[in-house]
């Protein structure tokens, strides 16, 4: 079977098809893309988490052990010293807490490149069919 020549409506046809058939592809390639990223954004996010609770757990012993040795003592100053570092702990934690759940954001998840890249090319087509 013989190509319709340029211009025709049958090639005209099968050239939007075509172009159309390309568009979708580089969507989802670009989809795929945007998704990889915010999960691994995600995975980060969590992995931050788990370094929070493990600091956490470390200057909560700390702050314990401070109590100890300031209950032991109750006139040296080794529990001020036990203080300091289990506040700074807590602190470090407190901003990995924070920052780890900002990553973990369900808004960071959306396709938000994708889905305004869907919109202009929706509006090209509608403008290029109309015109």
């Amino acid at each position: 079977m013989s190509n319709p020549p340029p211009g025709s409506i049958q090639g005209l046809i099968g050239d939007a098809l075509r172009e159309t058939g390309d568009l979708a592809r580089k969507e989802i390639a670009l989809f795929r893309t945007e998704m990889v990223s915010n999960v691994r954004t995600l995975f980060i996010g969590l992995a931050m988490m788990v370094a929070a609770a493990v600091f956490a757990v470390v200057s909560l012993l700390v702050l314990i052990g401070a109590f100890v040795k300031f209950v032991a003592t109750l006139v040296h100053s080794d529990w001020l010293a036990a203080l300091i570092v289990g506040g700074v702990l807590l602190l470090v934690a407190v901003i990995l807490g924070v920052v780890g759940a900002r990553a973990m954001s369900l808004s960071n998840l959306a396709p938000t490149r994708t889905s305004r890249q869907v919109r202009q090319d929706a509006r090209a087509l509608s403008e290029r069919v109309s015109g």
